[in-house]
């Protein structure tokens, strides 16, 4: 029995290969793993001496050989194929075990020059493991370190790999070769700067955790991570105290982190079921987050909060105090961390990178049956906007306006967000028209907060406003200004009634539906 080994990722490879050879299995090898082999005292025979052909064009032939490759693809139960093999002189190859060339690290290095990374696309490995793959019931393919101790238990205690791990293995081989291919894919797009959505997509990620359950106990759940440095993605964050994070988790500090990274100045923001429920903006972080809590004492109860300055003691007394899910921010006080983590539940995540946001032209996907939907994601605040009535902002109508359309922008629609001295005030969000989330917010504004809070507040809608009521129901509770995208055939309208009421509106000619 014969066994071919060609790895970049060379981690084990030297014992396998070993209790391969006591075995009785012959080792043929390649570059510089035949080297390490030999070196560490494997008795490995070069790819050379078997097709009797040199490696040539700087190693980009090796092993694209009949010698190899009628050796792994001649099915042993077929008599013609082993007769073939007998008349060329061919030995079967019994064990492909290959890894490719280091694309994934060679694109991740700072400054890689496009001629490097095509020189580390592999093609003799992905046909060799394409080729042993499809053999399976003949030749086992190992294409993952991890796999080795399997082969080798079975080898010892059966004599022989079972076909059912080989059928598992070919299956990890196309895996493998798909992401491969996509990484390659996706390089190459990024490389052309080519915006447009492909006409066949391919997207590959890795697998960070297996979760306990999905959304819900009954649903299997897992988090991947898109190939690449992933800054400022819960992905990346390093978790410093709690339970493991739970599919709801992320997926809510997510939209927090989102939120969040609209901002520059110091800003907390707490988030419960995927929508904010209190966002605060002040010079000193502790006042911002001071804000965030007190703009919905409810709500947070079981949330997330993330913080884009760092957590201070102050901060962290007062959270402690409060059940919270998840907190994340770019650093911790030590005294703060020591707070914090008296808490073994607390998913405590610390995410330096935090304010970076995602490229533009990152893809939005959302899975629907039988297929996707696929949009670049919403990279967009505001271009520009447009005073439509008399009375212009003040500046600081123009500040909360500005801020509370931040808010709004990640509201599940129709979403409205209510906002008073960088302070969010009152959320309305993913009601069936827009006058019940107008109402609701207003309502929690005045019974979360205080009676009459919304005097002087701003108003932020995340599309048209398609009837004038709405600024009705801001006008009776004294809201004076409102943001909105404008863009309803009865615009007019609602501009008459501002201008009635003395409200300033600005349009911004851009909607943020979030679904």
């Amino acid at each position: 029995m014969k066994a071919l080994i060609s790895v970049s990722d060379k981690t084990g490879i030297v014992e396998f290969a070993k209790e391969l050879e006591k075995m009785g299995i012959e080792i043929i090898s390649t570059g510089g793993t035949y080297k390490k082999l030999r070196e560490e005292g494997v008795k490995a025979i070069e790819i050379s001496e078997l097709t009797g052909f040199p490696e040539c064009l700087d190693g980009r032939v090796k092993t694209l050989h009949p010698k190899v490759h009628a050796g792994i693809l001649a099915m042993r139960s077929n008599p013609n194929h082993m007769k073939q093999l007998e008349e060329l002189n061919i030995d079967t190859i019994d064990f492909v075990v290959v890894n490719l060339y280091p694309f994934k690290q060679t694109i991740l290095k700072e400054n890689v020059k496009r001629e490097e990374a095509v020189e580390n696309i592999d093609i003799g490995g992905p046909t060799m493991l394409r080729s042993a793959a499809k053999n399976y019931q003949d030749v086992t393919v190992i294409t993952d370190p991890k796999d080795y101790e399997k082969v080798l238990t079975e080898l010892k205690e059966n004599g022989k790999v079972s076909l059912d791990t080989k059928f598992y293995l070919m299956n990890k081989v196309f895996e493998h070769t798909a992401s491969y291919d996509a990484m390659i894919c996706k390089y190459l797009k990024e490389e052309r700067k080519d915006e447009s959505l492909p006409q066949e997509l391919t997207l590959t990620y890795e697998k960070v955790q297996e979760m306990r359950y999905g959304e819900n106990p009954h649903q299997i759940g897992a988090l991947y991570k898109e190939i690449g440095k992933c800054e400022g993605s819960l992905t990346i964050a390093k978790q410093l105290n709690g339970k493991e994070l739970s599919f709801n988790n992320i997926n809510d500090t997510n939209g927090a982190l989102e939120l969040l990274k609209e901002f520059d100045e110091p800003t907390v923001v707490a988030c419960k079921h995927g929508n904010p429920c209190g966002v605060g903006s002040d010079p000193n972080i502790y006042n911002a987050w001071k804000k965030a809590f007190e703009a919905d004492k409810t709500s947070i109860f079981g949330g997330i909060v993330v913080s884009n300055r760092e957590i201070t003691e102050a901060m962290a007394k007062e959270m402690k105090e409060i059940f919270l899910e998840v907190i994340v921010a770019p650093s911790y006080e030590e005294k703060a961390l020591e707070i914090l983590k008296t808490k073994p539940n607390l998913r405590i995540l610390l995410l330096p990178s935090i304010t970076v946001k995602q490229p533009k032209g990152s893809y939005d996907i959302k899975k629907i049956n039988g297929g996707i939907i696929l949009q670049t994601i919403d990279s967009e605040l505001l271009n520009e906007y447009e005073v439509v009535t008399n009375r212009k902002p003040t500046e600081k109508e123009l500040e909360d306006m500005l801020f509370t359309w931040k808010i709004v922008k990640y509201v599940k629609s129709n979403g409205i967000a209510l906002g008073k001295n960088k302070q969010s005030i009152g959320i309305g969000p993913g009601q069936v028209n827009r006058i019940w989330s107008t109402k609701q917010s207003i309502e929690h504004a005045n019974e979360l907060i205080e009676e009459g809070i919304t005097k002087g507040a701003v108003l932020a809608s995340d599309a048209f406003f398609p009837f004038s009521d709405c600024v009705e129901a801001a006008h009776e509770a004294g809201i004076t200004a409102i943001i909105q995208p404008g863009g309803s055939i009865r615009d007019q309208d609602s501009i008459d009634k501002c201008n009635e009421y003395g409200i300033t509106m600005i349009f911004t000619h851009m909607r943020h539906f979030r679904h």
